[in-house]
C-alpha cells in the first residue's frame, strides 16, 4: 500500500484486475517503475564544475561531428538571410571588441538559422587602409609617399599584400574558443578583385539612382601619407601632448606703447586674426612695466599667472594704472600682428568686442581670446 499526502490509503490499480489474464505481469511492472526511479535521467552536475574544461568538450563534440558545416547542409534550399559583417583588420591581433561584436554576430545568425533560414557565414579580412601600409613603412623604413614611389606601387602593393594572412591561425584559433559558428576555410578579403568590383558595382547603381552627392566635410589628414584618416585611425595614434600656448602682445592704436595680451593654444591661426574678445562683467586692469614703461591691458584674474609665466614680480616690476569692467574696453582698436588683410577687411576689424563666453579659467578654451 501507498499513502497519499492526505493520508488516504490507495491501492495499486493493478489489484482491481486480478481477475485480468495478464495480471501476473504486475509486479515485474512496478520493478520496472521503482528501478526506473532510482535512475538519472541526465548525467550528475558536477558540484564545482570547471567550466573551460566543459566548453573545451563541448567545442570537441562539434567538431567530431562537423557541427556547423552539418547546419548549412541541412538548410540548403531555405530562404537566405543576408547578413553584412564588417570585417576586422588583417594587420593585428583580436581583442575584447572584436570577441564582443563577434558574439553579437553569432547571436544574430544563430537565430535567423533557427528561424528556418539558410545563413552562409563567411569570415571575412579588411586589407585596405592605413593599417596596413603602417605596417609596411615600418617594415621598409618608408617615411612618405616619394619613398613608395622610389620602390615601385607595385612591389609596394605586394609587400601589403604579404602580410595579409599573417595572424590567421591566431584569429581561427580565438574565434573558435568563443563558440562562433563562422567559415574560416572560405574566407574573404577586400583585396579579392571580386570584393572590390562588387563594391564599385553596388556605388554605381547609387550613383545611377541619384542618391550621391558631393559634399565637403572636415576631416583629420595625413601629410606623410597625403591623405584623409578615419576617427579609428586618428585614435590608433592618439597622445596625450602639451598644447603649444603663446603669449601675444597686439599694439594699441590709439596709446603710444600700450598693448593687449591675448593668450592662445593656436597660433597658427594668429595671421588671420581679426578681433578680441573680452567678457563684459569681468575686470581689466591696465599695468605699466617700470623697467621699460610699456602698458599692458590683462585680465585681473589672470594677472598673477601672466607675471609667472614672464618672470616677473607683480609689484616690484610692475605699477597698476587703472581697473575697468570689460564692457568699458569695447571698441578700442589695434595693429593687426600681420598685413595679410590690410586694406581688405571691413572699417571694424582689429577692435575689442565682448561676449560672456569669454571665461578666465585656465585651459578653457574661450579663456585663448583674451
Amino acid at each position: 500500500r501507498d499513502r497519499s499526502p492526505g493520508g488516504i490509503f490507495l491501492k495499486p490499480s493493478w489489484w482491481r484486475f486480478q481477475s485480468s489474464p495478464c495480471h501476473q505481469n504486475a509486479p515485474s511492472f512496478l520493478h520496472s517503475i521503482r528501478r526506473m526511479a532510482k535512475e538519472n535521467t541526465f548525467e550528475v552536475t558536477q558540484e564545482k564544475p570547471h567550466f573551460p574544461t566543459l566548453e573545451e568538450s563541448t567545442l570537441q563534440y562539434w567538431r567530431d561531428i562537423d557541427a556547423f558545416q552539418e547546419s548549412l547542409r541541412q538548410s540548403k534550399g531555405k530562404p537566405a538571410y543576408n547578413f553584412y559583417d564588417g570585417p576586422p583588420f588583417a594587420t593585428g591581433l583580436p581583442h575584447y571588441g572584436h570577441i564582443l561584436a563577434g558574439t553579437i554576430k553569432d547571436v544574430v545568425t544563430r537565430y535567423a538559422h533557427q528561424r528556418g533560414y539558410h545563413v552562409e557565414r563567411r569570415f571575412g579580412w579588411d586589407c585596405h587602409g592605413l593599417p596596413v601600409e603602417y605596417e609596411i613603412d615600418k617594415k621598409l623604413n618608408i617615411k612618405g609617399h616619394h619613398d613608395v614611389l622610389k620602390i615601385g606601387i607595385d612591389k609596394y602593393n605586394e609587400e601589403c599584400r604579404g602580410i595579409v594572412q599573417r595572424f590567421t591561425t591566431e584569429w581561427r584559433r580565438i574565434i573558435e574558443r568563443v563558440g562562433r559558428w563562422i567559415d574560416f576555410d572560405n574566407d574573404y578579403k577586400t583585396m579579392d578583385r571580386s570584393f572590390m568590383e562588387s563594391c564599385w558595382w553596388v556605388f554605381k547603381q547609387l550613383f545611377e539612382k541619384g542618391l550621391v552627392y558631393r559634399a565637403f566635410r572636415v576631416m583629420p589628414y595625413s601629410t606623410a601619407c597625403t591623405t584623409p584618416l578615419s576617427n579609428f585611425e586618428v585614435s590608433q595614434n592618439y597622445k596625450e601632448v602639451s598644447d603649444p600656448s603663446i603669449i601675444v602682445q597686439f599694439k594699441l592704436t590709439d596709446e603710444e606703447n600700450s598693448y593687449v595680451l591675448a593668450w592662445t593654444t593656436t597660433p597658427w591661426t594668429l595671421p588671420s586674426n581679426l578681433a578680441l574678445c573680452v567678457n563684459p562683467e569681468l575686470t581689466y586692469l591696465q599695468v605699466q612695466n617700470k623697467t621699460t614703461n610699456t602698458k599692458w591691458i590683462v585680465g585681473k584674474d589672470r594677472w598673477p599667472w601672466i607675471c609667472s609665466s614672464v618672470k616677473k614680480n607683480a609689484e616690484k616690476d610692475f605699477t597698476v594704472l587703472w581697473e575697468k569692467k570689460g564692457a568699458e574696453l569695447k571698441g578700442i582698436k589695434y595693429e593687426p600682428l600681420f598685413d595679410f588683410f590690410k586694406g581688405k577687411a571691413l572699417e571694424n576689424a582689429w577692435q575689442i568686442l565682448t561676449d560672456g563666453y569669454v571665461s578666465t579659467e585656465a585651459g578653457h578654451a574661450s579663456s585663448t581670446k583674451l
